[in-house]
């Protein structure tokens, strides 16, 4: 590698090689072009992009609405999200400073005498980090945010070496080891290039700033592209873990640069250049062809990150072969590898996925980054769709698997998120800082982004998607203003008032969201009852709306009890409790005294749903639902606490207690206490 002193700053930029060390310097078109690159002047402008570009996407059915265009405010989500900026994006800041994050950046321009420190994956905490900051960016300006963001950004790409390349683990001595295969396997070089094209993009849709964005264009078109791909004269690519995939696809998708989207689909088809044993094939979830998948399995984030961007390249080309396959692999989640929480990842070896229907909860892995690869997955289904079903999985993984994975206090957080918990051993589950520290900022850019997770416009309408205390500024597609505004106290309620405000009356359809666990939902507009309301689909309002039309809707919200397959051997006699979208637990600080937690049984002899008393607790763990229903613990015998003893059909006594319930999400934020989810049933 060239020693970075032997190139001038001055020279580096006007070579033009990497004009992005230039903090918003744009690039001449007719520079831009001696790289490959032609920009999408077909695409949107920067400030109305969402979260996904889909808008030109020919098998996209649904389009995204820009973060910005809505403005979630005081209720769950809103306070959730104004610790995230306040609390806990700061805070991770800090704590990348302090474990070198940085110093591995700036100790390669003479800044820092500083030894390198964390894995191989390092770059992508600081580029995650500042992706998170990007997305909150989009909701409104943070002044210190965004300076300490285009700090940070200038000291990232001050490092790009002349030929594009930008990484602060492969330099030195080690610089020799680039793209080799077993580095490809396991070096995440490229996992960390796909984090720093998705930061980018994200901060370029935030501010109009390309510094990034174009370091990330010229490492693609200046390293990769020349060097790597198909054809003799190039070396061969393996992802090894999945994410430059779909960070790819969206290049392509901000740039019109087909050469981006064919790249994600040669990576997507695998290489048989690089032989990989079966176990990598598996344990990688890349290598060889997509469209081979049968089941989920391997490393959960992996599996889940490579098929979003296998549905990223199926809104672009339409390849019938990706659709099978994914809608293959999403029937295998949903029927036998998913958890109730919307966490995916039962093994913590490899963490991975297990066989189907091996769904252990003390032992669970369910990684918060693997929830989140979850939603983003379904995000994507969701868009080539528009079928509700996805929309479901969606909610399920944000209000449990992903909302669990950060403190209520915003500053500790899950690398895994169990369904059972005894701290007994010492196991903490809590931390404020992982080495591995790839979940916090997940957490904090996937709270960043939720406004534009809310809705999507079709050629039709809009579709609302998620519920909460929230404003929508933004217009149909023939560009009919829009405004829609939801009052309501979900989920704790589930009574919402919407209002439809267009900016002249206006002929579409208001695709209304009825969640899969809402039985009984009622829906008026203006007060007129409307019909055909059906659970785990959209309902379809078309009609002529004048500004100021309400839809007023009232889910079902009486608390559930959940059953699992028989074949969930953990969970067999056993229930869990759903109200509204949120799955509840027991803590044993909150049962009876002397009540031991995984002695207790859940009496739901007759009627179960009714049994529940529910308590609305301001006070308690942010303000929560409290679910009430008797249970009961059975008198022990001597002979009981043998391992092994003689079966007998005789039911033993049972004491009846009662046993308190809170939403899973709030779980582990008071004390070190026992946990679970699935709850033994009383026999008769």
């Amino acid at each position: 590698m060239p020693k970075r002193s032997q190139i001038s700053r001055r020279q580096f930029v006007g070579s033009a090689l990497s004009a992005a060390t230039v903090s918003s310097v744009p690039i001449p078109n007719f520079l831009l072009s001696s790289w490959g690159y032609s920009p999408n002047t077909s695409s949107l402008d920067w400030k109305d992009e969402g979260i996904l570009l889909v808008d030109k996407s020919p098998y996209a059915k649904l389009h995204n609405v820009p973060v910005r265009a809505v403005t979630i405010s005081q209720g769950f989500w809103g306070a959730r999200r104004q610790t995230n900026v306040d609390k806990s994006i700061p805070s991770m800041e800090r704590l990348l400073e302090s474990n070198g994050r940085m110093n591995n950046f700036l100790r390669l321009v003479g800044k820092s005498d500083a030894a390198q420190r964390g894995p191989v994956y390092a770059d992508s905490d600081v580029y995650k980090w500042t992706e998170a900051v990007a997305f909150a960016l989009q909701s409104g300006d943070r002044p210190e945010l965004h300076a300490l963001a285009d700090k940070i950004i200038k000291e990232v790409v001050e490092v790009q070496e002349p030929s594009g390349y930008l990484n602060t683990y492969y330099v030195g001595e080690r610089a020799k080891d680039r793209m080799a295969p077993d580095v490809q396997r396991w070096g995440h070089e490229l996992y960390n290039l796909g984090h720093m094209i998705q930061c980018a993009i994200a901060f370029y849709r935030a501010t109009g700033d390309r510094t990034l964005l174009d370091a990330s264009i010229h490492f693609v078109d200046g390293y990769l592209l020349p060097n790597f791909g198909q054809g003799g004269d190039k070396k061969p690519i393996l992802s090894g873990h999945p994410e430059i995939e779909l960070a790819l696809i969206e290049l392509y998708r901000t740039t019109g640069d087909k050469r981006h989207l064919e790249l994600a689909g040669y990576i997507l088809q695998g290489d048989d250049r690089i032989k990989l044993p079966q176990r990598g094939y598996v344990y990688h979830f890349s290598g060889i062809p997509f469209t081979s998948r049968t089941h989920l399995e391997g490393h959960a984030v992996r599996a889940m990150y490579a098929c979003c961007g296998a549905t990223d390249y199926y809104l672009e080309t339409g390849d019938q072969s990706y659709w099978k396959t994914l809608n293959l692999l999403w029937d295998d989640l949903v029927s036998a590898q998913m958890y109730v929480t919307g966490g995916v990842g039962a093994r913590s070896q490899g963490e991975a996925f297990g066989d189907s229907y091996e769904l252990p909860n003390s032992t669970a892995y369910g990684e918060s980054c693997a929830a989140i690869g979850n939603m983003m997955w379904n995000w994507r289904m969701l868009a080539a769709t528009g079928d509700a079903r996805y929309a479901d999985v969606v909610e399920r993984a944000l209000y449990n698997g992903i909302n669990s994975g950060m403190s209520l206090d915003g500053t500790l957080y899950c690398y895994r998120n169990p369904l059972g918990f005894d701290p007994s051993g010492g196991d903490q589950i809590r931390h404020p800082w992982y080495d591995t520290t790839c979940c916090p900022p997940n957490l904090e850019r996937t709270f960043a982004s939720l406004p534009g997770y809310f809705y999507s416009t079709s050629k039709a309408g809009l579709y609302l998607h998620l519920y909460d205390n929230a404003q929508l500024d933004w217009h149909l597609e023939d560009g009919t203003g829009l405004k829609v505004v939801q009052k309501t106290n979900y989920p704790w309620d589930g009574a919402a008032e919407i209002t439809v405000t267009p900016a002249k009356p206006a002929e579409f359809t208001f695709y209304l969201r009825i969640p899969g666990w809402s039985d009984g939902t009622q829906v008026t507009i203006n007060g007129k009852p409307v019909s055909g309301a059906t659970p785990g689909q959209y309902l379809a309002l078309r009609r002529r709306w004048s500004p100021g039309d309400l839809i007023d809707v009232k889910f079902g919200m009486t608390p559930q009890v959940i059953e699992a397959n028989p074949r969930v051997v953990d969970d067999y006699g056993r229930v869990a409790v759903q109200r509204g979208p949120l799955v509840y637990c027991l803590e044993q600080l909150d049962q009876p005294e002397g009540v031991p937690l995984f002695d207790v049984s859940l009496d739901i002899r007759h009627e179960p749903s009714s049994k529940f008393h529910e308590e609305f607790h301001g006070d308690l763990l942010g303000g929560i639902v409290v679910l009430k229903h008797m249970g009961a613990i059975y008198e022990k015998s001597a002979s009981h606490s043998a391992l092994y003893r003689p079966y007998t059909a005789d039911v033993p006594k049972a004491k009846q207690v009662e046993l308190r319930f809170v939403p899973y999400y709030a779980w582990a934020n008071r004390a070190a206490t026992p946990m679970q989810v699935w709850t033994p049933i009383l026999r008769s």
